[in-house]
């Protein structure tokens, strides 16, 4: 029992930690860039997305941003923002839309609620839900009709098993999620790029057999492990109390990531 109690303690703990982002809120209410919410209807559902555009003259890509497992929070939005800084239609949506209390989404949760309504949203709803998204963002007039996706956390591996169903993407960017099952990577078309944390150990475990997995397929599955960075670091390593290693792998990987998208 006394196990039980301190997991729980420490995932409400990690909960409270990952809503407590004043520091990307206020970052991204000094953002000049055209920022909204959009509401996608399909099937009988409303999905409300936080839709950025960069500043740019001529049509550009979709970047398909997939939220944590805490929902839709403030450093997703300040995420969607910089994505959109270099060069790129954000489109983000709150998969929780609908779930939340009265109807809401994520913002309407008690604190350190999200995760546990993440945790349980339905595998084909979220599918679902991330095809509507994209098929509104390529119809966005200023988009030139590439589709790129990318998530964090939970939201890496419905990253690498969105791939597993959605053809038309020009990439798939996964960072520190699991991999989908091996029987569903045949049907991945786009390349994935991996981004993991040397001190992940439950995430790590999985990589090797997707490796040999994806090479089996005959898929493109390219990784980078940044050694001393612990799971979240893309989040944790912008925060103002961030471990050193976190920010130099935050840093590496967004590098990485710019570079990849300019393919």
């Amino acid at each position: 029992m006394k196990r039980i109690a301190l997991t729980s303690l420490l995932l409400l703990s990690a909960a409270q930690l990952a809503s407590a982002q004043d520091w990307a809120r206020a970052t991204l209410e000094k953002s000049s860039r055209h920022r909204e919410w959009v509401t996608v209807k399909h099937d009988g559902r409303s999905v409300e997305a936080f839709v950025v555009y960069p500043e740019s003259k001529g049509k550009t890509p979709v970047v398909l941003i997939i939220h944590e497992i805490f929902g839709m929070t403030d450093w997703v939005q300040d995420l969607a923002d910089q994505v959109a800084a270099a060069g790129y239609i954000a489109v983000a949506p709150d998969l929780l839309s609908g779930m939340g209390p009265n109807g809401g989404r994520s913002s309407d949760f008690a604190e350190g609620k999200t995760m546990e309504a993440v945790s349980h949203l339905n595998p084909d709803q979220v599918t679902a839900d991330l095809n509507a998204a994209a098929d509104y963002a390529m119809k966005i007039p200023a988009s030139n009709g590439k589709l790129f996706v990318g998530g964090f956390c939970w939201g890496g591996g419905q990253t690498f098993r969105f791939a597993t169903n959605r053809a038309d993407l020009a990439a798939a960017f996964v960072f520190y999620g699991p991999p989908p099952d091996k029987d569903a990577m045949a049907r991945i078309k786009a390349p994935v790029y991996g981004f993991y944390a040397g001190n992940d150990a439950r995430i790590g475990a999985m990589i090797p057999d997707a490796v040999a997995q994806m090479k089996a397929a005959s898929k493109t599955y390219d990784i980078v492990t940044y050694e001393g960075a612990g799971h979240g670091f893309m989040r944790s390593g912008e925060a103002p109390d961030a471990k050193d290693a976190d920010k130099k792998a935050r840093a590496e990987a967004w590098s990485r990531w710019k570079s990849l998208l300019s393919r």
